[in-house]
């Protein structure tokens, strides 16, 4: 199994507000990245719906890193435009500190997904169209590739019934996918 990455670059500057809160979309929908993808309309509702169902979440990365979970989403939706998302920035963790340091000064602007495409089909200029995506993560990147996708922060406070336990057998396997992407990477 492949873990791809799809990166979005925020339509403001990215703030963390005092409880570290931010928002906005990780992908959009019907817009051609650098990588030559589109995502169309419907694409994570399957893998989001099977997260429900298992209680299970998409995890926030630093950097794609699956040892380095620096907060929750709390919330992670599809609309009209594409997939919204939005959460919290565990400032108790270093990363997460560093993270909302860099983010309040600027430095760091993108987010990234982590997926694994189950269905695609060509368009008329050789592009992929990805109709059926499985969710695994979203970080905060450095160097987003969808331009088009936005993130703001959000000044309202977390859900406090959240629980971001986590589930250590799924990231494992993340570790993995990612682990052999960084061989192949390497191999190139």
């Amino acid at each position: 199994m492949t873990l791809e990455h799809k990166f979005c670059r925020p339509d403001t500057t990215l703030t963390v507000t005092d409880d570290a809160v931010i928002a906005g979309y990780a992908s959009l929908f019907g817009v051609t990245d650098q990588g030559g993808d589109r995502v169309g309309v419907g694409a994570y509702a399957a893998s989001l719906a099977d997260l429900k169902d298992r209680g299970r979440s998409v995890k926030m990365l630093w950097q794609h890193d699956p040892t380095q979970p620096i907060g929750v989403w709390d919330e992670v939706r599809e609309d009209a435009r594409g997939l919204w998302v939005k959460g919290r920035i565990l400032t108790d963790v270093a990363r997460g500190r560093e993270a909302a340091a860099l983010i309040g000064a600027g430095a760091i602007d993108g987010l990234s997904i982590g997926y694994r495409t189950l269905r695609a089909t060509k368009d008329d200029k050789g592009h992929r169209v990805l109709s059926e995506l499985e969710l695994w993560e979203v970080s905060l990147v450095t160097f987003p590739m969808l331009t088009e996708a936005r993130v703001a922060a959000k000044a309202e406070a977390p859900d406090p019934a959240f629980d971001p336990a986590l589930d250590s057998g799924g990231l494992r396997e993340l570790a993995a996918i990612f682990a052999g992407a960084t061989a192949a990477l390497r191999g190139r």
